[in-house]
Order: C-alpha cells, then sequence, then structure tokens
C-alpha cells in the first residue's frame, strides 16, 4: 500500500488569542475611564447643609440639584466662577423646610431619581471571570489559540502529536533488537494488505505492548513499524491525557482513536503506558479520578475495533508489573514484546549506526568499545559518541579517537571526573584499596580480567578498578560469585595488611558483597546447609535493577540461620583475599608505587606489575627532578 497523507485537521472559527486580549483590555481602560471621569470635571465645593440653607435664605441660590442624599446649589452671583458651585450632604431623616424655602426664594429645583448600579460595572467582573476562564482552558488545551480552541481543549481538544505518513525511520536503523523486530514484521505484512490476512479469518493484534529497559528502543522501534507500513503515526504519551478536571483524558482518548480509524490502516502509540495504565483502585478518587476514567476509556476503545478496522495500537513501558490486568488480557494488548539490552555482538551494531556520520579515526576498534560496555543500551551507547564527540572538539581535534571513545566512557558510567585536594596519606590509602582489589581479580581463578585502576575521582567514588568479561554471561556460577567476594572484600584486605587498620572506603564494597552473598544463600540456594529454599526478602524489578521489599514468609530461626551462612561466606571471602595479598605483597606493593605515580594504569601496566613470570626491575618512583 503506498503513502497516504493525512487529511487537514478542521477545528472550528477560531478567534485569534490577541483580539481576546484586546476586548478585554478595552473593557478594563472604559471601566478605569467611567470611574475617574469626574476628576477631569471642575468639582463642586463641598460645604455644611447649614452654609446651603443659610445662602437660599439671603437669595444668592439660583438653582438646586436633588439627589439622594446630597443637595447642589448653584450660586446666582456668577455661575460661570470656580467655587460658584456647593455641595453639601443632606439630613438622614430629610428637611420638610428645605422645598418651602426654596419656593419661597424662587430657585429653580431638580431632582434626579436614585442612580442603579451601572450596566458597565456590572459586566466586569464577568468580563475578568471569562477571561481568566478562557486562559485556563488554553492552558489545559496545550496553548492552543482562539476562544473555540480553548473550550475543545478542555472538553478533548489536543489528543496527540501531528500524525505523520512518513516518519522516516525504517528497521534498518534499529539495532540490536532483532528478536523484537521479528515479533513486530508481521504487523507490517498486516498494515500493507489486511485484506491477505481477512480472507482466512486472521485478526490483526489489537495491541502490542513493548516492555524493557530504558533506552532499548521501544519509541524507536514503533516509528521503524509505522515507517515500514507507510502509514499514518500517531504518537502520544500517557501523561498528555492527565488533566485537573475529570474526563479531560477521556475525551482525549476518544477523538484520537476516531481520528486513527479514519486513516486507517494507521498505527497508535502511546509511550510510557504506566502513567495511565496502573492498576484501578488505588487512586485518591476511590475510583473516580482522572487516570482511571481515561484507562476505562483506552479499554473501551481496545475493545471497540472492529475486525475490519485495521488499526494497531502499540504502548511502551519499562513497569510492566503495575499495569492493570485488563490491558494485558487477550482482545487488548495480545502480544507482549521484551527489549533487552544488548550483548556485545547487538552493541557493534548499535555502534555502526550511531557512527555512521561520525569522524572516527582510522586506529579506534569498535569492537572493543562494544566489548567494553557491558550493561549498555542504545541510548547509553549512542551518548558514549556524542561524548567522545564532545571530547574531540573540546580539544580542537577534527577527528574522534580511542581515548576520547575511552574517556567518554568512564564518563558515562562513572561521572566526571573531580577536582578534590586530597592529602597524600589518603592518596597512598586509596592506591593500596584499588591495588588489593586488582591484585584479588588478577590472582584469583573464575574472574573477570582487569581493564583498568585509576585513583582518580570521578562521580561519588575515589577510584575505582573496572573488570570487563570476556564472554558475555545469562548465568553466574557459584565460582564466579565467590571470586566476586574475594575481589570485593580485597581492598579493605589490602588497608589491614599493608596499613595496619582500614577504613570508610569500603563501604560500598560491603554493601555489594553482601548482597551478592544473600542472594547465594537466600535465592539461588549456594548453601548446603539450607538448600535450595526461597528465602528472600525482597524482589528485584525486572528492568529498573530497584528491589521492593516484600513480607517474610519464613521463621525468625530460618531468617538467623540465613544471616550465618551470609557471614560465614563474606568471612570466607575476606580470608581468600589476605592470604592473597600476603602472597604476593611485594607485587602490590610495586602496583601502588606506580599506580600513585602515573593515577590510571591500564590492563598491560598491570600486568607488567602483577605477573609473577616478569623478570623486569621493578618499579620506582621518579624523584623530582628526574628525567
Amino acid at each position: 500500500m503506498g503513502n497516504r497523507s493525512a487529511p487537514p485537521q478542521q477545528s472550528g472559527p477560531n478567534l485569534p488569542s490577541r483580539w481576546i486580549w484586546q476586548i478585554l483590555l478595552l473593557f478594563a481602560v472604559m471601566a478605569i475611564l467611567s470611574y475617574f471621569a469626574p476628576l477631569f470635571v471642575s468639582a463642586p465645593r463641598i460645604v455644611p447643609y447649614s452654609e446651603i440653607k443659610e445662602t437660599i435664605i439671603n437669595g444668592e441660590v439660583l438653582e438646586v440639584t436633588l439627589e439622594e442624599h446630597q443637595i447642589t446649589a448653584v450660586l446666582s452671583s456668577d455661575p460661570l466662577l470656580e467655587d460658584s458651585t456647593l455641595r453639601a450632604v443632606t439630613p438622614t431623616q430629610g428637611d420638610s423646610e428645605l422645598l418651602p424655602l426654596l419656593e419661597e426664594h424662587g430657585v429653580i429645583v431638580t431632582a434626579v431619581a436614585p442612580s442603579g448600579p451601572s450596566i458597565l460595572a456590572n459586566f466586569l467582573p464577568w468580563v475578568f471571570i471569562l477571561g481568566f476562564y478562557f486562559w485556563l482552558t488554553r492552558r489545559m488545551s496545550g496553548g492552543a489559540g482562539g476562544l473555540p480552541g480553548g473550550l475543545g481543549g478542555l472538553f478533548g481538544g489536543r489528543y496527540s502529536k501531528p500524525s505523520e505518513t512518513e516518519t522516516g525511520v525504517t528497521f534498518a536503523d534499529v539495532a540490536g533488537q532483532d528478536s523484537a523486530k521479528r515479533e513486530v514484521s508481521e504487523l507490517v505484512e498486516f498494515l500493507r494488505d489486511p485484506e491477505r490476512f481477512q480472507r482466512v479469518g486472521a485478526e490483526v493484534p489489537h495491541g502490542v505492548l513493548l516492555m524493557g529497559p530504558p533506552g532499548t528502543g521501544k519509541t524507536l522501534l514503533a516509528r521503524a513499524l509505522a515507517g515500514e507500513a507507510g502509514v499514518p503515526f500517531f504518537s502520544t504519551s500517557g501523561s498528555e491525557f492527565i488533566e485537573v478536571f475529570v474526563g479531560v483524558g477521556a475525551g482525549r482518548v476518544r477523538r484520537m482513536f476516531e481520528e486513527a480509524r479514519k486513516q486507517a490502516p494507521s498505527i497508535i502509540f502511546i509511550d510510557e503506558l504506566d502513567s495511565i495504565g496502573r492498576t484501578r483502585g488505588t487512586g485518591l478518587g476511590g475510583g473516580h479520578d482522572e487516570r482511571e476514567q481515561t484507562l476505562n476509556q483506552i479499554l473501551a476503545e481496545l475493545d471497540g475495533f472492529a475486525a475490519r478496522q485495521a488499526v494497531v495500537v502499540l504502548a511502551a513501558t519499562n513497569r510492566p508489573d503495575v499495569l492493570d490486568p485488563a490491558l494485558l488480557r487477550p482482545g487488548r494488548f495480545d502480544r507482549h514484546v521484551t527489549l533487552s539490552l544488548p550483548d556485545k555482538v547487538a552493541r557493534r551494531a548499535v555502534l555502526d549506526i550511531h557512527s555512521k556520520n561520525l569522524p572516527l579515526e582510522k586506529t579506534v576498534d569498535l569492537d572493543q568499545v562494544a566489548a567494553g560496555t557491558p550493561g549498555f543500551s542504545g541510548a547509553d551507547l549512542k551518548n558514549l559518541l556524542n561524548e567522545g564527540a564532545i571530547t574531540a572538539a573540546r580539544k580542537g581535534a577534527v577527528e574522534i579517537t580511542a581515548s576520547d571513545l575511552d574517556e567518554a566512557r568512564d564518563k558515562v558510567m562513572m561521572g566526571t571526573v573531580r577536582t578534590l585536594a586530597i592529602q597524600p596519606e589518603e592518596r597512598h590509602r586509596l592506591a593500596v584499596h584499588e591495588a588489593g582489589h586488582t591484585a584479588a581479580a588478577f590472582y584469583t581463578t573464575g574472574t573477570d580480567p582487569v581493564y583498568k585502576v585509576t585513583i582518580i575521582p570521578r562521580g561519588h567514588s575515589l577510584g575505582g578498578t573496572h573488570m570487563l568479561p570476556e564472554k558475555e554471561r545469562h548465568t553466574l556460577t557459584e565460582e564466579y560469585l565467590r571470586g566476586q567476594l574475594t575481589v570485593l572484600l580485597a581492598g579493605r584486605a589490602a588497608e589491614k595488611l599493608l596499613l595496619g587498620s582500614s577504613s570508610s572506603g569500603a563501604d560500598d564494597d560491603i554493601r555489594r558483597a553482601t548482597e551478592i552473598a544473600r542472594s547465594m544463600v537466600a535465592r539461588w540456594g549456594m548453601n548446603e546447609e539450607l538448600g535450595p529454599v526461597d528465602l528472600r526478602e525482597s524482589e528485584d524489578h525486572p528492568f529498573l535493577g530497584q528491589t521492593i521489599a516484600q513480607p517474610r514468609n519464613f521463621a525468625d530461626e530460618t531468617a538467623a540461620r540465613v544471616d550465618d551462612a551470609v557471614i560465614a561466606l563474606l568471612q570466607e571471602a575476606a580470608g581468600i583475599a589476605l592470604s592473597v595479598i600476603e602472597k604476593n605483597r611485594d607485587r602490590i606493593e610495586q602496583l601502588v608505587v606506580r599506580l600513585e605515580a602515573e593515577e590510571t594504569l591500564d590492563a598491560a601496566a598491570v600486568q607488567d606489575c602483577l605477573d609473577p613470570n616478569n623478570t623486569a626491575t621493578p618499579f620506582k618512583k621518579k624523584k623530582t627532578g628526574d628525567t
């Protein structure tokens, strides 16, 4: 099916927003002028009532004007003089002698009826109320100009971003997610030729839920699906449906689905579905708040698709555990596609895509970059290349070198270099601590090889020992985990053996070692006494790496046995680390000296210091003035 252009969006006759503000300004100016107009006319002189009555008796008054609670008298001497008009407040109970007195002296009397509030005074508050109402509705509808647009936004106006027939993205732009692409590629054939499937009674899945950690390409895959199929693509976010007033989000959902049906075949993509798709009954509104009304409308729209309506709804989330079960049942989001973090081969493919237009130096080995970035998502890899380009530009270079990418990797993983005034004693202790980690990783079997060790402060850490796996791991063996415990506790062991005391620098090492040991005992059954029993007290989130506490379902005596087994594992690992440090003390001290001198050592330098077959002269720190 060829590309189809979206019909122009219909809108009612809009009154430009600047006209509204001009009208409001005009009313405000008129109100001000009507209030201050009397100030520009010569005002009568205010006098006591007895003085006006005395001038009437003396025959000096030509005419008077009687109003409610006041009297204005024009003197007969010269009506054009500035002080020829007098005004006074009449008595509250009235004066029965006033009218006979005026008739006796031939004074012209004019009576003025009591005046009610002016039309302008009555209308002006409503003008400001309506003006504020229109301003509020325009803000709620995303800034849509005009009076009708504001009201339309309040009752379901702006429902999504403009539809796109050409997203400019295809499956070739999505790397590292081959299994996910296979899952959604069938939808392309359906959207291109829906009649072929309908002839055999096949129906397109009403919804496809894309799940995975942040940055794995869920939105990119949805755009690629629309680009491959060449159909209109409606993109929106779950948070755009949530407004202050109940029913606004539901109205926007209705309008979005109606427009998608008009342009079928089409694709609707809802990002961050968990913002509106959480389990119902947990809101403050007792099940009737805005979020739940919006969710109910989405469920109704998904059920309302007819078999011949080629509209596919894609949604993305990294919190599938909080979604309402009604969203996940067949007939709504039929397919659940998981996008995982890319492995080494997939990372290389992602790097190839994002580095196409970057001036990389010929010596840059993207295979090595891919190997050195385990656990990176596609977004992380793109950010890595961008940080490398920024580093090269900062130096004034025209090409991105391997050192630029290495610096960018450290920045992404650990943070920016910090400038700290570290005392020599503390710096020496830091070098001893990191040398302990490095030596344990070098001499202990079953551990990952050392990639780099540094004592340069970055982010929240004062230094670090980086190890990279030689191959991707999907399961962790007991031998590997015990080696990890030894490496984590070796920094503290090196401080105790070489410096005679430990420090708070082992805080994060002890925390991570305790987590691993507790998982070995309580989750993975790696303790002979307790056996294969699930004794965990928290659950790891599948995508976000967070732990969620859960109630304990075993006895306190069993919990005490778990604690004893964890302590035994940690003490055993600490003993092994201490023996490794004692056995290789001379070479570790050599590593400490070199680390203090150069601050950062790569794998070759570590090999040079710790390899027992290396017979070269031990490295010594140069004295000041040496060349």
